[in-house]
């Protein structure tokens, strides 16, 4: 995920994206833990940034609603 993709994103579709990728990590990380092998071992690092960054991106939303405000 890019960060021009996300810039096209409102609030609520970047909540709904989040909450996809938590899952997907959720079951990558399930499936480390349970010693099952995993395709593709760097699809963990990839959901880690995509989270921080949809996380980042919804704490600059909030901050410039609060200046305004």
């Amino acid at each position: 995920m890019k960060k021009f993709e996300l810039k096209n994103l409102d609030e609520t579709q970047l909540k709904l994206r989040l909450d996809d990728l938590k899952k997907d990590l959720m079951k990558v990380n399930t499936q480390i833990s349970t010693g099952t092998s995993i395709e593709n071992p760097g699809r963990v690092i990839q959901l880690k940034r995509n989270v921080a960054r949809i996380l980042t991106y919804l704490k600059a939303m909030e901050d410039k609603n609060k200046k305004y405000e």
